[in-house]
């Protein structure tokens, strides 16, 4: 947890550029735990790899996890079901979730209880790729989930890609949230309880590569992926 502080201090030095806010983006409640760094949302963007995207589809609302891979500007995700939208209404607005879970804030009362969390909502109307642009957004989306594997092995043919859809969305619009540190119920009644409170920190950890069942015999572990342990 201590990470997660330091990192948020650094990324709050003056000059840092700032995120663009919006009436959708605007911080209402906890507003202490809301960030306007454009660094925080690039951290909470490179932590991860696995998304939430939110669109209506037929009328309904539908939010479908997938992979993303970010780069300064720009959000690449798959999105089938969301391109089946955009085809219907090209105007249709998504918002991309990205949360990172960090702990468990643990109180001397249910109510106070909370979550470590990092979160980011990218809003806007995403567009499909194609082209060059393609091949690279899924160059970042493969790096973002395993660096070195988009030179290691085989790229996708014509078919394959063909068969997918990519989408690109732009970082002008998202909401940044932060929440970290010990329970704020030290100095009120409740800390005559003699209770135990807290935090319980949740880290994710890659363990050790698993082979393929039917991979030969003599093929060793990549450098890149053996460095994912960890």
């Amino acid at each position: 947890m201590s990470e997660i502080v330091e990192a948020q201090a650094q990324s709050e030095q003056p000059g840092d550029p700032e995120i663009g806010v919006t009436e959708r983006t605007r911080h209402r409640r906890l507003r202490e735990n809301g960030r306007v760094r454009k660094a925080d949302l690039d951290a909470v963007l490179a932590a991860g790899f696995v998304c939430h995207l939110g669109v209506v589809v037929d009328g309904t609302p539908m939010v479908v996890p997938t992979c993303y891979g970010a780069t300064a500007d720009t959000l690449y995700f798959h999105g089938s079901v969301a391109s089946r939208s955009l085809r219907e209404a090209p105007a249709a607005e998504v918002c991309v979730t990205v949360t990172h879970v960090d702990g468990l804030i643990l109180a001397r009362s249910v109510f106070e209880h909370g979550i470590a969390y990092r979160c980011a909502m990218v809003y806007g109307v995403p567009r499909v790729t194609e082209g060059e642009e393609k091949l690279e957004g899924l160059r970042v989306l493969t790096e973002q989930c395993a660096p070195g594997q988009w030179d290691y092995a085989r790229g996708p043919s014509r078919k394959e890609l063909a068969a997918t859809t990519l989408l690109a969305l732009d970082l002008a619009e998202a909401s940044v949230k932060i929440a970290a540190g010990p329970p704020d119920d030290g100095e009120g009644p409740d800390a005559a309880l003699g209770l135990w409170a807290g935090n319980v920190p949740i880290r994710t950890v890659r363990d050790a590569p698993v082979p393929a069942p039917d991979l030969a015999p003599g093929i060793e572990l990549p450098a890149h992926i053996a460095a994912l342990q960890g």
